[in-house]
């Protein structure tokens, strides 16, 4: 051995701790988990969560504690929806006619003093719409009175049927019942079974009808699918189910040139638009016959 390394093996070697700071399986497994974020959530949320849940359930296993917790709820409840600043008095039913008013407020049927929170809006509001006449309404509740408007249905015409007279609006939807067609001039009659089903073409037809409005009686719906016009002195006018309108202003065209209503027509059959037909009254047609026997004995 050279001499220059004969002074290093003399050097005594360093003692070895008896300690062994280097984590366990166990320990780096542990590590290992805590830095998955689903584990870190389940420990900061989860299961604070599930110790609540727990305790929770084991504090309402017992049925007396439920019945006054329950109470407790109930009456902390009723304390705030009797409030003075909740309570609602009275109604006012704002509509145009004075008669829909009362009759919806006597269809809603409250009995005040009552909490706002034991007011259902909904459910007035389809009970004040049920009423014929109500074609929509809005409630809502302002310094304790329940305010409720009326948007009506607006009569446009008035429908014959088998159980009376009916006020229809222009969709179609009955409105009120009408005592006598005396009480409303103004308006239109129509009649039939699907009559209000096909107000429109109703509506049109009866503008078309301007000239005749003096002697216009009604319009008659036939089969739920055309219509008759009916007009005084016992007259009709049988349109076709397609075109009505065309047809008619073809007649009344005809009338302004030769007063064809003017003359002892009974009936204007234009229900084939390709073949009208015309029926005479019973004198003129037995008229009509003597003549024609007249002539051919002749």
């Amino acid at each position: 051995m050279p001499q220059a390394w004969a002074g290093l093996t003399d050097i005594p070697a360093e003692p070895r701790p008896d300690t062994d700071y280097s984590p366990s399986r166990l320990m780096y497994r542990l590590n290992r988990m805590w830095l998955t974020p689903v584990v870190r959530l389940f420990v900061r949320v989860g299961l604070p969560v599930l110790l609540i849940v727990a305790l929770a359930g084991g504090y309402l296993s017992d049925t007396d504690r439920r019945a006054s917790l329950i109470a407790l709820a109930v009456s902390a409840r009723l304390a705030i929806e009797n409030r003075p600043e909740f309570r609602v008095d009275s109604v006012v039913v704002q509509s145009r006619s004075p008669e829909v008013a009362q009759g919806v407020e006597q269809l809603l049927d409250i009995q005040f003093p009552v909490s706002s929170f034991q007011l259902d809006l909904a459910a007035l509001r389809d009970t004040a719409e049920a009423l014929d006449a109500v074609r929509s309404a809005s409630l809502q509740v302002r310094s304790g009175v329940l305010q409720v408007v009326i948007e009506e249905r607006l009569p446009a015409m008035i429908w014959r049927n088998q159980s009376g007279l009916d006020l229809i609006d222009a969709n179609g939807n009955r409105v009120a019942r009408l005592a006598s067609r005396a009480a409303r001039p103004d308006l239109p009659l129509i009649a039939g079974d699907g009559a209000p089903a096909a107000i429109a073409e109703a509506q049109l037809l009866w503008d078309t009808l301007r000239p005749l409005r003096d002697r216009l009686r009604g319009l008659v719906r036939v089969g739920e699918r055309r219509w008759d016009v009916v007009l005084d002195r016992g007259q009709r006018i049988l349109l076709p189910a397609r075109d009505a309108q065309g047809a008619l202003e073809r007649v009344l065209a005809l009338n302004a040139a030769q007063d064809l209503l003017a003359r002892d027509v009974q009936v204007i059959d234009l229900r084939i638009p390709s073949r009208p037909t015309l029926r005479l009254s019973t004198d003129s047609m037995d008229e009509l016959t003597r003549i024609r026997r007249n002539s051919s004995g002749g």
